[in-house]
């Protein structure tokens, strides 16, 4: 008996292996960076790309605020050419992560999303800081 998730077949191992690791060179989750910023060389940026109200009324520690209207090749100048850039906003019902996204590739920047934002890191049982 067929149903939605049956109805269409799953791909084969290898198209699905090859698809899910395509996915991790764009996203990373709420814990894994939660980790690297607990060991204090996470090796990337940390970036929420809301605006600066809601930054200041909660932001994952250590995230700078870097809303995507701002990013420009001046305002990144500041960074090495290199620096992989892993950002966030609000949460799934949110796309100003991939927003920022698009302008650091744009610009030639390195960038992953860090999935789920701050819905998925208060989820996760993470605190916020406020400023």
């Amino acid at each position: 008996m067929s149903n939605a998730v049956t109805a269409v077949p799953a791909a084969p191992a290898a198209e699905a292996l090859a698809h899910f690791r395509v996915r991790l060179a764009f996203e990373t989750d709420c814990a894994d960076v939660h980790e690297a910023l607990a060991s204090g060389a996470p090796g990337f940026v940390l970036a929420e790309a809301r605006g600066p109200k809601a930054y200041a009324a909660g932001h994952v520690p250590g995230a700078i605020n870097l809303p995507h209207r701002t990013i420009t090749a001046e305002r990144m100048a500041e960074w090495p050419q290199d620096t992989l850039f892993v950002v966030y906003c609000a949460g799934p019902h949110c796309n100003g992560a991939d927003r920022a996204a698009i302008r650091l590739a744009e610009l030639g920047r390195p960038v992953k999303i860090m999935i789920g934002g701050i819905t998925g890191w208060l989820d996760e049982g993470f605190e916020l800081e406020r400023s």
